[in-house]
Parts: C-alpha cells; sequence; structure tokens
C-alpha cells in the first residue's frame, strides 16, 4: 500500500502546477475527506482569510474508501472558508470526481489563486490543462455538464457553477454531474470568485486496495446489514429522502412559514407518496449505491432530479407554497443557476415574513409561487431586490435591525425539522462548526424521530449532550471517509474500521476512528475561535427558545438550549465553550510540543 498520499496544487492566477507527497502518518489522525480539508486549511488559511480573496484555497479531497469499491462511499469532499458564515467548512457530494481524482494518481487537488478570464480546469492523470471558458460564463448548468460531456467525454468527474456562483451569490453551490450538488455554505461563490467555471477529471489508473479478499468479506457483511436496514432497503428506495415528510408532520416538528408554526394536517400535500405516484418517473443516486435515493421527476413539460425532501420543504411549506409542481420547477431552478435550496428558500422566507410584518417592502409573498420564481432568477443575477437576497437571510434580517426573523446560526439557514419538538437537534444546530446544519451538526433526527441507532425522546433535555457530541464525531468520520450518512444508519463505526483496514492497510478500530472524530470536530472548533466564531454563536433564533409553538403534538415546547449546552460542554471539556489544554493535548492538536493554533488554553 503507499506510504503516501499524492498532493497536486494548482495556483490559477500563474498556472504553476506543483505536486507534493503527505505522509500516510499524517493523513490518518484526520482520515480524508473533511478532517484532512480542516487539517489542510488549518495550515493554508489564517484568521483573517477573506473567503473570496484570491488566496483562499479549495480543497478537494478524497477519503481512504474513494474508489475503492466500496458501495455509498465513493464520495469527495471540498473545504474552504464559507462566504456566507465566515466559518472554516466543508461540503460533500456523491458524483465521480473523486473517484476519477484518485484514478488519476491523486489524493488530495489544492487550488489557489484566481483566473484573470473565465476559465475551465482540466486534469487527466498526470496532464493539467487551462481550458478558456468565457462561452461558458453566464451559461446554466445542464448546458456546462453537456458541454463537458460533448468535449471530454462521459468517463469524467466534474464540479460546475452556475450563474449564481459567477455572481458569487453567498451561498451559490457547485454541482456535479446529475444535478448532485456541493450545496451549502457557498462552494460556488468561491468558485465563481476565481472565475473557475469547472472542475473536469479523467483518470486512467486503478485504486489499489491493500487486502482485497478482507475487503470483499467486510462488504458481503454490510451489503446484508443495507438490505436488511428498513430505511437503506425499503423507505429511501421507495420515497427517497421525501419519506421524511410524513414522519416529521407526525411528529410535529415539520416547519411553515419561517417556522412560525408546523404542519398540523397540511403534510399531505407534500408528501413522499404523493411526489412518488403523481411525479416521479424513476430512481436515481451514486455510482454503485444500490439505495438510489434520488429522484427522477417530471413536472409540467420539464423534467429533472430531486426535490429532496429539505428542497421540497424549504421552496413548498416554508413559503406555504402548497402547488407541488411549482415546487419541482423551483427546485429544478436553483439546481439550473447553481444555488442551494435550504438557504435560498429560508432567505426568501424571511424577506416574506419582514414584508407580512410590515418591517420591509417586497413584492414577496406567503403562498405565491410565481413570486419565488421570479426572486431566485433575481438573487442568481443579482438584479433588484435579489442583490440583498443573494447575501442570506442574517444579512437581510440585520440590515432592517430585526435579526430575530432570520431562522440561521453562525449565518446558515436552517433545514426543515423544528427543534422545538426535538431538543437534541436544537443543541445539534447550536453547535454546529459550520451553521446551522442537520447534518453537520450531528444528524439527532435519526435518534429522536426515527429510532437510529436507539430511540431518544425528543421533549427530555438530559443526555442530549453526549447523544449531540457522539452523533457529530460519527459525522465527522463519515464525511472523512467520504461516506453516504444514509449508509451509517446500518453501519456500525466498526464496519466501517474493517473497510478502513482492509482498504489501507491502517491497524484501526471503531472506537480509533470515533477518537479521530472528535480530533475533527475540536479541530474545527479551533479554527472557527482564531476566526472570531466562538461560544457566543452557540445559540438559536429567539422565536425557537422563546415562543412556544401552538399547535401538534409538541405544543407548549420551547428549546431548553441553556441547559443542553451546559452538559454538552462539559462531556466536550470545552469550558466556557473552548477546547481545554488538556483536551487539545489528549487529542494530539499539538506539535512539536506546541499546538498547531494559538496558545494554551
Amino acid at each position: 500500500m503507499n506510504t503516501e498520499w499524492r498532493i497536486l496544487e494548482i495556483d490559477l492566477g500563474t498556472g504553476r502546477v506543483t505536486t507534493k507527497g503527505m505522509p500516510a502518518d499524517e493523513v490518518r489522525p484526520f482520515l480524508g475527506g473533511r478532517g484532512l480539508g480542516a487539517y489542510l486549511l488549518s495550515r493554508l488559511t489564517g484568521p483573517g482569510t477573506d473567503p473570496l480573496s484570491p488566496e483562499t484555497p479549495l480543497i478537494f479531497t478524497t477519503g481512504p474508501l474513494t474508489g475503492a469499491g466500496v458501495p455509498s462511499a465513493d464520495r469527495f469532499s471540498l473545504s474552504s472558508i464559507s462566504p456566507l458564515t465566515g466559518t472554516v467548512f466543508d461540503t460533500n457530494s456523491g458524483g465521480r470526481l473523486g473517484r476519477f481524482l484518485k484514478r488519476a494518481g491523486w489524493d488530495v487537488l489544492i487550488l489557489k489563486g484566481s483566473f484573470e478570464k473565465p476559465s475551465l480546469l482540466y486534469i487527466e492523470d498526470e496532464e493539467v490543462k487551462i481550458v478558456p471558458a468565457q462561452d461558458l460564463w453566464g451559461r446554466r448548468v445542464s448546458y456546462v455538464l453537456d458541454h463537458i460531456k460533448r468535449e471530454f467525454g462521459k468517463q469524467c468527474g466534474m464540479a460546475v457553477i452556475g450563474p449564481a456562483g459567477e455572481n458569487q451569490v453567498k451561498y451559490a453551490s457547485a454541482m456535479t454531474e446529475r444535478m448532485r450538488a456541493l450545496g451549502r455554505g457557498g462552494a460556488g461563490a468561491v468558485m465563481g470568485a476565481k472565475k473557475l467555471k469547472a472542475v473536469v477529471v479523467k483518470g486512467s489508473g486503478k485504486v489499489q486496495v491493500a487486502d482485497q479478499l478482507r475487503l470483499k468479506v467486510v462488504l458481503e457483511e454490510s451489503n446484508r446489514w443495507l438490505r436488511a436496514h428498513p430505511v437503506t432497503s425499503k423507505a429511501l428506495p421507495a420515497l427517497g429522502t421525501p419519506m421524511m415528510v410524513r414522519i416529521c408532520s407526525r411528529a410535529g416538528i415539520f416547519p411553515m412559514a419561517n417556522f412560525q408554526r408546523v404542519a398540523v394536517g397540511e403534510s399531505e400535500a407534500y408528501s413522499g407518496e404523493r411526489l412518488a405516484s403523481e411525479f416521479t418517473i424513476g430512481r436515481s443516486g451514486c455510482v454503485g449505491c444500490f439505495i438510489q435515493c434520488g429522484r427522477l421527476t417530471r413536472a409540467g413539460d420539464e423534467e429533472g432530479e430531486g426535490p429532496e425532501y429539505e428542497s421540497l420543504w424549504a421552496l413548498g411549506p416554508n413559503l406555504l407554497v402548497k402547488d407541488m409542481e411549482a415546487i419541482i420547477k423551483a427546485s429544478y431552478l436553483c439546481n439550473e443557476l447553481g444555488m442551494d435550496t435550504i438557504s435560498a428558500g429560508a432567505t426568501i422566507a424571511c424577506a416574506m415574513e419582514l414584508s407580512e410584518r410590515g418591517i420591509r417592502e417586497s413584492s414577496l409573498e406567503f403562498g405565491e409561487p410565481s413570486g419565488v420564481m421570479d426572486a431566485l432568477e433575481k438573487i442568481s443575477a443579482r438584479k433588484g431586490e435579489g442583490n440583498e437576497l443573494a447575501e442570506g437571510s442574517r444579512h437581510l434580517a440585520a440590515a432592517c435591525e430585526a435579526p430575530e426573523y432570520a431562522m440561521q446560526v453562525k449565518g446558515m439557514e436552517l433545514p426543515g425539522y423544528d427543534p422545538r419538538g426535538a431538543q437534541g437537534q436544537g443543541l445539534a444546530y447550536a453547535t454546529s462548526n459550520r451553521g446551522g446544519c442537520h447534518l453537520r451538526g450531528g444528524y439527532l433526527i435519526a435518534r429522536e424521530i426515527l429510532g437510529i441507532p436507539k430511540k431518544v425522546h425528543g421533549h427530555i433535555v438530559l443526555g442530549k449532550g453526549g447523544h449531540v457530541a457522539r452523533a457529530q464525531d460519527f459525522g465527522a468520520i463519515a464525511d472523512s471517509l467520504s461516506a453516504c450518512r444514509f449508509a451509517t444508519f446500518a453501519l456500525s463505526q466498526e464496519y466501517w474500521s474493517r473497510m478502513v483496514h482492509a482498504v489501507t492497510g491502517w491497524d484501526i478500530s471503531g472506537e480509533d476512528l470515533m477518537g479521530i472524530g472528535e480530533r475533527i470536530i475540536n479541530l474545527e472548533r479551533i479554527l472557527n475561535i482564531d476566526r472570531g466564531i466562538g461560544p457566543a454563536e452557540d445559540t438559536l433564533p429567539p422565536r425557537l427558545m422563546t415562543e412556544p409553538l401552538k399547535e401538534g403534538p409538541c405544543a407548549g415546547e420551547v428549546v431548553r438550549l441553556a441547559e443542553m449546552l451546559e452538559e454538552y460542554y462539559a462531556h466536550r471539556d470545552w469550558p466556557d465553550g473552548i477546547p481545554s489544554g488538556k483536551k487539545r493535548m489528549e487529542l494530539d492538536l499539538y506539535e512539536n510540543g506546541r499546538r498547531i493554533l494559538g496558545e494554551a488554553g
């Protein structure tokens, strides 16, 4: 097995290409993917790094399982500084870019600097080409994807931006083939600032596996569990992520109208069952994954992929839009423009409520789908009202001196789960290192609503500090492998450690992986604190902590954050929310006797 990971570094401004090796012993403490991205950010950025400046790196990282033939673990990560939140962040996606990067002989791709004119970066094995892309600038995502397939062939991996990224919308996405997204945090805006229209990778090599027989055995066992688990074998293949609509509605946590209330009876209009029976024409998903959780849909004369649960919620009930066809078309449009559906929908919802309350004038009204489509176009182009909406809900509400109406944490808009009925999810939102995210915060919905790996009552706060911390650590492992979160529903850390051992030869246990996850969370926390984003930001929109729900099974509930936060900090050994010197030493976040960042705490 290789004893080092290979890094390809390209300065887009000068065209200089540098190759280097990174010892596997230096990679292993951060595993790959998200963890390795955070470690490299600690080396390549400082507290004052501007997310949209040329020196800000874009770091594409593969995981130790990427390209090795592990179903549901063929993803890749993109790490940078978020223009939306100012935090360190990562975002990951399916698609084939990670696999082809590995086949080309590279484990990591680091992009610095900025092109002078719009360009496309093409990598084939050891060859790097910079291709003019002025003719693609301004084009929508599907046009660019089709162009790349015609020019470079179908056997390639790619990440492209649409007009939203070009115009540096703070929550612009980078899209991969088949309309999968590097969605949250504004990776598309960072690419746009670099005038980087697309990254295209082809590779002709083979990913090495240390012990193919061992891998075959553990995959046979793992696949049996995946095929036996009710979520990965039945619910997701049948309905995709919109399976969660009915579940969340029955639990009383399906938000409506910018979290002003929750659905009581209205959810049938948005259900996964309705999407499947009236609009779905096929299934889709990541290459090699049998779950195939994506939906191929038709709305009127348009066809596309999605919407996922979050897109359906953000562009539907969150805006009180009841027309499913309109919701699907709005989701398609976000994909074409290259824009995060959650932040787009939540920012529009914020504008609607501000207008409804007479705080800010706007043509946007709850329940009006035509206004939504127009707003998305204007946001992407930064025209008229869209220029302000392109900055996100925190900026929008703060400009009106009404920050309480922005449903966000650390600048990132919340997804479609009301935490007043899922206390642990509220803590997860508040402590997420990249902002108001259900995944990076620890997907407590799995425990509190789905009962995975065991049922934890959503209304109880005692013990949630430990549950959230462990869920965050395990999530950091999945993102660093790079594995699909759904696969972790069925497979414990022991199965993942056996796969890593088989592919890399590293002697690593399940608890070793959990220690790596904890190290990653702590490193991200340290990086954010150095950037001025500390414990004071571990909070929620006031509405969720002071306004009880008035309807449904969670009526009367608010998030009791202070109680949980104290327990969480104690569990983490973060006095006053800051990792202690003892914890940093325990996790080897020192080198040569000195901590990676800052002074001893």
